[in-house]
């Protein structure tokens, strides 16, 4: 497998140096990724670098993951309008431990294979090194005029609602052309990918290479990932999508990419899965012949899912999907956990009924009307349940004499009513 070849018709490649795909054909080459630490989990954003990594060492290269522990407690200047908060020592590691766990499902890190990925933080190197030592050592070989020339740092000092930036931020990019240089020399590493937007900072780490070690380095940036109609990609209403599953469940991760445009999704299934371009070309194939079938984002939202989250809960995730849009069964509702249930039935009207009113069984006519006023009248009711249109726990309800207890919690909390086809209700006994 040729990486260069493989990025590039995954459309993964936006600039890379002169050398380094014949770098990459000559020997096995350690290449290396920076990770924002600044949260306890990656979110869906990271995931294109993330991918570049898995690709590199399925291709035979090692991978050095990077955690930006030191760079951390300063704020990449790139892309942003105003300086990030600053991260305690303690919280930076948990955030490692964290990500290191994550990385683990896309990288093998354990192996005794000679390219197993490698994962390091720069603060390591950086916490004992003093201020006066990095200035002398370092500061002099990369010019003020050569800084000032970044675009990171241009579009900072020249934003319309710019407060300039301060020299803790100006001083990232040297860090981060250290962090290059102390991985060239410590473990070889020959090639630094990243975002697009990291290219100055990615130049200014093969140019002190170059100058302090006479050394020959590489770079390779992919484009920065948007939507087909230019939005921000990896964003929805409620934030950033997170493979955390306490922070995003594995069933609303699962449908953001099952919800995705055609024209998205044509392009993220090649950036965000390892299909082949065959089982791609076949796929898009199919979506031609049938776009109402969403062949593309039916296989970009498992092979994803299943790959951050596992294929049990990918199951889940399809199960609670059906149940959302009809085709669910009460044995499916019935083995929703609670986390999932509250995600599939997010934002539907929700009442609340005490439980101890349940213990020895309550009319459903009386429940729905009066303890939970899911409906406004009895006759309603009536009328409804007598034409089938009310269900219970995804159970048409048949008579509104039906007694409903605890038994029928889901979650030992929950019922679900559902109206017609598309209006459900959560009724939570507390």
């Amino acid at each position: 497998m040729n990486f260069i070849e493989e990025l590039r018709w995954r459309g993964m490649i936006h600039d890379m140096f002169p050398g380094t795909e014949e770098q990459l054909q000559k020997e096995q080459t350690s290449a290396y990724l920076g990770i924002d630490p600044t949260a306890d989990s990656l979110h869906i954003g990271h995931l294109v670098g993330v991918m570049m990594l898995r690709h590199l060492q399925l291709a035979g290269h090692r991978p050095i993951a990077l955690i930006g522990g030191a760079t951390g407690m300063i704020g990449d200047p790139s892309m942003k309008s105003a300086e990030r908060n600053l991260l305690d020592e303690e919280t930076l590691r948990h955030n490692q431990a964290c990500i290191k766990k994550q990385l683990s499902k896309f990288l093998d890190f354990d192996s005794d294979a000679p390219n197993a990925a490698v994962l390091v933080n720069n603060y390591d190197w950086m916490k004992d090194y003093s201020f006066l030592g990095f200035i002398r050592d370092i500061g002099k070989h990369i010019t003020v005029n050569y800084m000032m020339a970044k675009d990171s740092v241009k579009k900072r000092l020249n934003g319309e609602n710019s407060n300039g930036m301060s020299f803790t931020e100006f001083s990232y990019q040297l860090l981060q052309g250290y962090d290059y240089l102390y991985l060239y020399r410590h473990y070889g590493c020959r090639l630094q990918m990243g975002g697009s937007d990291q290219w100055g900072n990615i130049t200014t780490g093969t140019e002190l290479i170059r100058r302090m070690d006479a050394g020959e380095a590489y770079a390779l940036v992919c484009p920065l990932i948007t939507k087909a109609d230019g939005g921000k990609f990896g964003k929805t209403e409620s934030g950033n999508v997170w493979l955390d599953p306490a922070r995003t469940s594995p069933y609303a991760f699962y449908q953001f990419w099952l919800n995705v445009n055609d024209a998205d999704a044509a392009r993220y299934i090649k950036i965000f899965t390892t299909l082949t371009q065959e089982e791609i070309a076949s796929l898009e194939a199919q979506q031609v012949a049938a776009p109402h079938e969403r062949a593309l984002q039916k296989r970009l939202a498992e092979e994803i899912t299943v790959l951050v989250h596992g294929r049990e809960s990918y199951d889940a995730a399809v199960a609670a999907s059906a149940i959302l849009f009809g085709q669910g069964t009460h044995e499916q509702l019935q083995s929703l956990d609670e986390a999932t249930l509250l995600s599939v039935f997010e934002g539907v009207p929700q009442f609340e009924v005490a439980k101890d009113k349940l213990q020895g069984g309550i009319k459903v006519i009386d429940l729905l009307t009066e303890d939970a006023a899911v409906f406004p009248s009895k006759g309603e009711l009536r009328k409804l349940i007598a034409a089938g249109g009310v269900s219970l726990n995804k159970e048409k309800l048949t008579s509104t004499d039906d007694l409903i207890s605890t038994e029928h919690l889901i979650a030992d909390r929950y019922l679900l009513v559902q109206r017609g086809k598309k209006n459900y209700y959560l009724v939570m006994a507390k």
